[in-house]
């Protein structure tokens, strides 16, 4: 997966990119901040906004992510006949 990066507002008015997502944010898109991080989302703490573009790339990304985490199904070895 590629790396997500958050966008932010400056006091001028000017968006960029940010350093990670805040707490809020995560906690607004449905996961917690160590499903984020084990994910690959950055955690900015220092960080109070809230954005609402952010929380729906979170959205999206926390979905792709988990259906490629999901488990596939185990399959069943052989066992071979002792002689």
């Amino acid at each position: 997966m590629h790396h997500i990066k958050p966008f932010i507002t400056c006091q001028t008015g000017k968006r960029r990119l940010g350093k990670g997502f805040s707490p809020d944010e995560i906690k607004e898109a449905g996961i917690t901040v160590q499903e984020a991080r084990k994910i690959g989302m950055p955690v900015d703490f220092k960080r109070k906004t809230s954005h609402e573009e952010n929380i729906k790339n979170l959205k999206v990304h926390a979905e792709k992510a988990q259906a490629a985490a999901k488990p596939k199904p185990a399959q069943k070895k052989e066992k071979k006949p002792k002689n």
